[in-house]
């Protein structure tokens, strides 16, 4: 487990790293923002980030951080407390919130919990070989088949289908059966970097090639040496990049941006996207040539609708992770409850399921999985949180903008009114669900409803 401390009181970072330590940890150090980039190992499990550090704000190297690895847990400490930070902290992905002075017993309670949901994290995986590809349909057969086929000889892989069908689960699968397995698999989600910044994220930089690059920084091409680099969202990299990506592929060399020498990487590379292709070079937005590249091998990932005789095995699978996240014992499914999800379209596939099945998990009582009516009003927005470790995808948006920090606050208000009610008006159980302190959860609830 690889933890990282980033404060610039020393004894701050002592203190902390010997208790990371003490459970289990190794612990890198920083003392500013610049020092962090530094580092050769930015994927974390857990990170300290203080609020106020020389070079920048706190709240800015939390979304630095997450969008190397969404799912490093981030602790925001600081002498500097006030509700408006917390909430920036909270919604840029924090899990906690701590003032200083702070006590030990806490760190070591905050610490105990990522280790707790990564032990946990572990098993689940290795639940089953193909985690949620499992089933028996003709369609998913054949993918496993291709998968041990095609994973074990060096070739670049595209892999398409619908939003929630695994792609990047197959894309992990082949790179566990090849012969990379041993180093690294680095998965970066194309869409969910600023297209300014997606440049230097893949092929780095050399000190003084912008304003605040201070010193050299490795990109993920880099970093993934001798392992598999997974290209989410391929077909919204933008053109500019898309040439560059071209010739490295071609050439297995890249150049960093401000960089007069070339760097190698022996990088295999797996893309995936939702979008046709085909149609995006024909519309001149995605280039032929870099098509060809990428899709030496192409692999289908087929939707709900191709393998719904998959689907209670499916289901079985989600439960057994949501009974242990809810504390519950469900090991029976209605047939009201398959005959609805059989009769929908499940456009967002296992991701749409799987929100469908936690809903009826929590209303569940006793041993069987029920079918429950959620009467929204048709004037509403939904909200769906199928992996609060990933992004959300904007089903629609109106032409004429929005208000952002509203919506915020609504999103924010909804959410803490459906827990609220869940847990039976328990203000205590709500802020545990929620992962926040009793403190933070009373001062959000009286801001929306006091």
């Amino acid at each position: 487990m690889k933890a990282l401390v980033i404060d610039d009181e020393k004894s701050i970072v002592d203190i902390l790293s010997i208790v990371l330590e003490e459970e289990g940890f190794s612990v890198d150090k920083a003392y500013s923002y610049n020092d962090f980039l530094a580092l050769d190992n930015q994927y974390y499990d857990l990170a300290f980030v203080d609020l106020r550090l020389p070079d920048i704000s706190g709240i800015d190297v939390i979304s630095h951080i997450k969008n190397k690895n969404p799912d490093t847990q981030v602790v925001m400490i600081t002498a500097y407390a006030s509700p408006d930070t917390a909430v920036e902290a909270l919604k840029k992905g924090a899990i906690d919130y701590l003032s200083k002075p702070f006590e030990i017993r806490d760190i070591k309670k905050i610490i105990n919990n990522v280790k707790n949901k990564l032990v946990a994290q572990s098993q689940d995986r290795e639940f089953t070989e193909f985690e949620l590809l499992i089933g028996n349909s003709k369609a998913i057969s054949l993918i496993k088949e291709s998968i041990k086929k095609i994973a074990p000889y060096d070739v670049n892989v595209l892999i398409t289908g619908e939003t929630g069908t695994g792609k990047e689960i197959a894309a992990r699968e082949i790179h566990r059966l090849s012969n990379r397995k041993n180093n690294p698999f680095i998965a970066v989600n194309c869409a969910a970097i600023p297209n300014d910044l997606l440049e230097s994220e893949l092929f780095g930089y050399v000190k003084g090639a912008f304003t605040g690059a201070e010193k050299d920084k490795k990109g993920l091409i880099e970093e993934a040496e001798g392992g598999t680099l997974f290209l989410d969202e391929i077909g919204e990299m933008p053109l500019s990049l898309q040439s560059k990506l071209l010739r490295f592929l071609e050439t297995k060399s890249f150049r960093p941006i401000g960089a007069t020498k070339e760097k190698s990487a022996d990088v295999r590379i797996i893309s995936a996207t939702n979008k046709d292709l085909k149609k995006e070079i024909e519309k001149g937005g995605f280039r032929e040539d870099l098509y060809y590249r990428l899709s030496t091998i192409t692999l289908k990932m087929p939707s709900l609708k191709e393998r719904k005789e998959d689907i209670p095995l499916i289901i079985s699978r989600i439960l057994k992770e949501l009974n242990q996240k809810y504390g519950k014992n469900i090991t029976k499914i209605s047939p009201e409850f398959l005959e609805y999800v059989n009769s929908i379209e499940l456009k967002g596939n296992i991701r749409e399921l799987k929100n469908i099945i936690e809903k009826s998990v929590i209303l569940s009582e006793g041993d069987t999985l029920e079918l429950f009516e959620f009467n929204v009003e048709s004037n509403l927005n939904s909200i769906f949180i199928d992996d609060p470790n990933k992004g959300f995808v904007l089903r629609s948006f109106p032409p004429e903008g929005v208000d952002l920090k509203k919506i915020m606050e609504e999103i924010e208000k909804s959410i803490i009114e459906y827990v609220y009610e869940k847990t039976g008006k328990n203000k205590t159980k709500s802020a545990r669900i929620l992962g926040l302190t009793f403190r933070e959860f009373r001062y959000r609830f009286d801001k929306y409803f006091g």
